[in-house]
């Protein structure tokens, strides 16, 4: 499977561009920090995001489900005429990658969170312990593990579920004495002794990145993987020649969610720093 950290050294990008617009999405507010660092590094693109609120969190619902979600909101996407499809959300990614590649087809592209930040592991602690918290889906897969042993650079991953904090984020109950003593609880699990570095295997962890630095005392590198997957896209289009032109003014970015929630709404605003419309669209009538 190609992604963008792959493509071979020295690859020639095209000249052509594309305005079709990216389209990401997620549980819920997680995938925004994926799309707002696609934004920020692709400022010239469009984003059409769904957050499928009605079905948060993906991480305790079985694969079959993750994947009927997954193509139903591949369904609108395309006909948003999405030239590319981020699946902005790690148990999707896991468990529905393939089938909506293959679902999809020739009718957009298709990226995931789990491959950019394999490969930046590779490149950047190849024989050393490395750590990873995740939802129960991400860690069961064992999809990090293979592809990771696959790579053959001696890291040594060590992976733990950490179910509890994607509900605690949607319901914005962090920075506090609370939240802290249950990441402290996750991050002092023996899985995770002695590690160099620490994946957020969850779109939702970067929201509570500084709690999780703030316990390793810089001991120990957090690993957002949101930015290595807006670097990877950024790659990616640019070698299938599908960036979009420069504009005059900032692109309007387009939001969808399965049931509105107003931290959803909150969420996003902060996010993007403007008003944002979110716009209803249940899976199933």
């Amino acid at each position: 499977m190609t992604t963008a950290a792959a493509l071979p050294a020295g690859l020639p990008t095209t000249t052509a561009r594309d305005s079709r617009p990216i389209g990401m999405f997620d549980s819920g507010i997680g995938g925004l920090t994926v799309a707002r660092a696609v934004a920020r590094r692709l400022p010239h693109e469009r984003i059409v995001y769904f957050g499928d609120t009605a079905h948060l969190p993906y991480g305790d619902k079985s694969a079959a489900a993750i994947q009927a979600y997954s193509v139903k909101i591949c369904d609108l996407l395309l006909r948003q005429h999405c030239k590319l499809i981020m699946i902005a959300c790690n148990s999707a990614s896991a468990a529905a990658y393939e089938l909506v590649r293959e679902y999809v087809g020739s009718k957009a592209r298709v990226l995931n969170v789990i491959d950019p930040i394999v490969a930046h592991l590779g490149r950047a602690y190849a024989g050393r312990r490395v750590g990873l918290i995740g939802t129960k889906q991400t860690v069961n897969s064992n999809v990090y593990k293979k592809k990771v042993d696959e790579l053959d650079a001696g890291v040594d991953l060590q992976s733990l579920a950490t179910p509890l904090l994607v509900p605690m984020i949607e319901e914005g109950f962090f920075s506090n004495s609370i939240s802290d003593d249950i990441i402290g609880t996750y991050l002092s699990n023996a899985a995770l002794a002695d590690i160099d570095a620490l994946v957020l295997a969850c779109t939702h962890y970067p929201l509570i990145k500084d709690q999780i630095a703030r316990y390793y005392r810089g001991q120990v590198d957090v690993l957002d993987a949101s930015d290595v997957v807006a670097a990877d896209a950024e790659a990616y289009l640019a070698a299938q020649g599908l960036l979009a032109p420069a504009a005059a003014t900032p692109p309007a970015h387009h939001f969808y969610v399965s049931d509105f929630t107003r931290s959803f709404e909150e969420s996003t605003r902060i996010f993007f720093e403007q008003e944002v419309h979110l716009e209803h669209y249940p899976l199933w009538e």
